[in-house]
């Protein structure tokens, strides 16, 4: 009798098979799927291995509690922000930021004015960089976007228009639901207000199209 570990494991096989169908084509190369070993992980993100390899991670046991619409959404949000090149690096601000303190704490032992204050600047320019790249309105815009670009790939793999809107809403709603977190619960929030709107305004083009269409004689 096949074990429920084992059943678990090749259902999981399978969706990562199947996720990795959803991928564009031209991304299918060089993005890898897979589920993630890290204890308390984001429900997925993306990282980057190398100059031309990127992983998405999923943590699939909460994956699975997901509607399959809903995880297409989901996944394809993350899908958006790779193609518009908005997935999280540590460039060079870090390197920049430990090498400035690394020199502070160097020129406070030599006591070296003119390079400690250089030290310093550095520090707080690559900070200020860090700061900017992750802060709340930047985060938003980069969600927001990747928000209306996981609606254009939903369907061109086969979704109408109204049937992305609802199952990424319908995704959203529960991310807000399952958050215990303030700052994320406010975030997925906020996404879920302009997606309404960007419904509204889409749905009032769709019948503004209708209403223009010639009729045949």
């Amino acid at each position: 009798m096949t074990s429920y570990s084992t059943f678990s494991a090749r259902a999981e096989m399978s969706e990562l098979r199947r996720l990795k169908t959803l991928l564009p084509p031209e991304l299918q190369s060089w993005v890898m799927v897979e589920g993630t070993t890290e204890v308390n992980p984001p429900l997925i993100r993306s990282e980057e291995l190398g100059k031309d390899d990127i992983e998405i991670q999923i943590d699939l046991p909460k994956w699975e509690n997901l509607a399959i619409d809903q995880r297409n959404l989901i996944f394809w949000h993350e899908v958006a922000k790779i193609q518009n090149d908005t997935i999280p690096r540590e460039g060079w601000e870090m390197a920049a930021l430990a090498i400035g303190l690394g020199g502070a704490v160097g020129e406070l032992w030599v006591q070296d004015g003119l390079l400690l204050v250089l030290a310093l600047a550095l520090c707080g320019f690559s900070g200020y960089r860090l700061w900017q790249k992750n802060s709340g309105e930047k985060r938003m815009t980069v969600a927001i976007e990747a928000d209306e670009q996981a609606i254009r790939l939903a369907t061109r793999f086969g979704y109408t228009l109204p049937n992305a809107y609802k199952s990424l809403g319908s995704a959203l709603k529960t991310l807000i639901e399952q958050t215990p977190n303030r700052r994320k619960r406010k975030d997925f929030e906020t996404r879920l207000q302009f997606l309404r709107k960007s419904a509204s305004k889409a749905k009032a083009q769709m019948e503004d199209k209708k209403v223009r269409r010639p009729k045949m004689s």
